[in-house]
């Protein structure tokens, strides 16, 4: 060991911060990404020179998630094509995805202008179909796998929503629901369970969509969560036997739609002192009192409250730590957001396939992200209403 590593050992071995081995790494990968550029350009930066193939421009900002913890990375942009660093390659499945499915739009001849700004951004006039179905069967081969892997375990919740994108079938441009399940396990982990493509949600579906999830080993369900669908709630009961949970914040919605708009704000906190008790008992008393008292101004409203009351209060029967996670389908909403973002960006999906390609791309990703995160749930609020015991290593002898 040369005397710079040793220096280097112990200046780390001093330092209590880890920003000093952020800020290094995050030095070492600009120097990379400096030089990467270069090459591409054909030229150092600011250089002028005959040889020069490309120009810089710009930086676009991106988060490193390192063990060292999150590291800022300012990626540079090139005037022509695209640049993206070799380290972070293995998390460009959704990139690599998006771009086969607009590739595959413009193949097929269904290219809008915005299409063709992208298909020229990636540094050329068109592709072949030969390219797109290299670069479908890399990503379609992964997506697959990870969309039929086995579900092992015990998995006590889970999410369901939908999100609807247009595709075009039979020559007509349709809405089809993008249906996505992430559940909780007896470990405390958040997983990607599955995604399914339909022409509706309707309860067959839904009973398809959860009987696929049954077949590769989902169980252990005892509550699923999602917005207000009949046919879903009557698909888990059948299919899962579990519990069903409808969004509080959807409710909350659409119960507020019934009052004026000055008087929204007040009949949101008054139903959310029901949301506040410490068990499903004084919930569900406290419900009831809200009700009665709002039932000679706004009977509809009441009404809505007495048919809502066991679906909407249903997370108050589990454990206290888990209820600000199973009350709505917000855990999802960063994930949804992601989706429309991308699928936004094609508009008009040229199949199915296309769809489950890029959708089940970002879920890949986002699945690898929560792998590598702490538990979602602790592993002592989850052993106290499962029947899995918690496995502790015994103290280590003084």
């Amino acid at each position: 060991m040369t005397d710079d590593r040793i220096a280097l050992q112990t200046l780390l071995e001093k330092s209590s911060d880890a920003s000093l081995l952020r800020e290094m790494i995050g030095f070492a990968a600009q120097r990379l990404m400096a030089r990467e550029t270069d090459a591409l350009c054909g030229a150092a930066h600011g250089e002028r020179t005959s040889e020069r193939l490309n120009h810089r421009n710009g930086f676009r900002d991106r988060d490193w998630e390192t063990r060292a913890g999150t590291v800022e990375l300012r990626i540079p942009k090139l005037r022509k094509g695209s640049y993206f660093p070799g380290f972070l390659e293995p998390r460009r499945m959704a990139e690599k995805a998006l771009t086969a499915v607009i590739q595959e739009a413009y193949v097929h001849g269904i290219s809008t202008r915005s299409v063709d700004d992208l298909v020229q951004a990636m540094g050329g006039s068109g592709v072949s179909k030969s390219q797109v179905s290299r670069l479908c069967a890399e990503i379609d081969e992964r997506v697959q796998a990870f969309l039929h892997r086995p579900i092992e375990g015990d998995w006590p919740y889970v999410w369901l929503d939908a999100t609807y994108v247009k595709v075009r079938r039979d020559g007509r441009i349709i809405s089809v629901a993008v249906i996505i399940a992430v559940g909780v396990n007896t470990d405390g982990r958040r997983e990607v369970l599955g995604m399914g493509v339909g022409a509706s949600e309707a309860e067959t579906f839904w009973t398809d969509f959860l009987r696929s999830l049954a077949r590769r080993g989902l169980r252990g369900v005892k509550l699923v969560i999602s917005d207000a669908h009949e046919g879903l709630k009557a698909a888990a009961d059948r299919v899962l036997n579990a519990s069903w949970q409808r969004c509080r914040v959807h409710f909350m919605r659409n119960a507020t739609a019934h009052a004026g708009k000055t008087q929204r704000r007040i009949v949101s906190a008054w139903i959310g002192t029901a949301f506040a008790q410490d068990d499903a008992d004084a919930a569900r008393t406290q419900w009831r009192i809200v009700a009665d008292q709002l039932r000679p101004r706004v009977p509809r409203l009441a009404g809505l409250m007495d048919d809502a009351e066991a679906d909407v209060l249903a997370f108050t029967t589990f454990p206290k730590e888990h209820r600000t996670k199973i009350h709505s389908t917000n855990p999802l909403e960063r994930l949804n957001g992601e989706i429309k973002r991308r699928t936004d960006v094609v508009g008009i999906f040229p199949n199915e396939a296309a769809i489950v390609r890029l959708v089940g791309a970002i879920l890949l990703e986002q699945n690898d992200e929560w792998t590598v995160q702490r538990r979602y749930m602790s592993l002592e609020t989850l052993g106290s209403f499962t029947d899995t015991a918690i496995v502790s290593l015994p103290a280590v002898a003084a």
